[in-house]
């Protein structure tokens, strides 16, 4: 149901669309991306962090778009397409480690010192990003549509989208670090990465929140779209429902 640009996503979302699409590939690509560089630690002064904190919290951020404009639906169809696409990366990265190499090829070692870890990063982010991700978009969809039923409103996104956040970053390196790196690093040294990973990307998270609030905006006004949620499906693996 859609009366002047608010679409109410009890029965069906709205069609994928040109920017929808866009903002999925640029979610998988981020997610991909952060998967691969997850690997290697980094001290900053006092916090020891990983790579992925470059790139992971931007797939945070598309999240928050397209549940704010797209639905909760959208957000859960393009979570599961990331995590498609991660897996066939690592499935190509482990193909091209078990090929013999050529005889001018002197990288194998280095290459499975590096990419050999991936297929763990890969299944601890599997689970990491689909319980935080999940919990993110459910989280943010929910505050919208009680502050609809509440105040005929759809509420303050910023605030949303940083309660949201962290929320889903905090269960995401909860579940993330102890499968990724137990018995590699220290127990202690994981503990450090859960808080300060957790802390570090809300902090990203709301740096670059007046970015994110003209994207939202600019989303709104192309697609004439700003979805509230009602009778709406939470269960994360009904991916026949978008």
């Amino acid at each position: 149901m859609k009366h002047n640009g608010i679409q109410s996503a009890g029965t069906a979302g709205p069609s994928l669309t040109i920017p929808f699409m866009l903002l999925s590939v640029l979610f998988v690509v981020c997610l991909i991306v952060a998967n691969l560089v997850e690997i290697k630690t980094v001290d900053l002064g006092w916090f020891t962090v990983t790579a992925g904190l470059v790139v992971f919290p931007v797939s945070y951020i598309i999240n928050d778009c397209v549940v704010e404009v797209y639905g909760f639906r959208k957000a859960r169809l393009m979570i599961w397409t990331g995590f498609a696409m991660s897996l066939l990366t690592a499935l190509f990265l482990n193909v091209a480690i078990w090929l013999p190499g050529g005889a001018d090829w002197h990288g194998q070692e280095a290459m499975e010192a590096v990419y050999g870890a991936v297929p763990r990063i890969m299944g601890a982010s599997f689970m990491a990003f689909i319980c935080g991700s999940m919990v993110n978009a459910y989280v943010m969809s929910r505050m919208k549509a009680c502050a609809g039923q509440r105040m005929n409103s759809r509420g303050s996104f910023s605030m949303r989208a940083i309660v949201s956040t962290l929320w889903g970053e905090s269960v995401d390196s909860m579940v993330f670090f102890p499968i990724a790196f137990g018995g590699i690093l220290p127990w202690g040294t994981i503990l450090s990465l859960i808080i300060t990973q957790a802390f570090l990307k809300t902090a990203y998270e709301i740096l670059i929140l007046p970015v994110t609030l003209v994207v939202v905006r600019r989303l709104k006004h192309l697609e004439r779209l700003d979805t509230v949620d009602t009778s709406v499906d939470y269960r994360w693996w009904r991916l026949s429902d978008i």
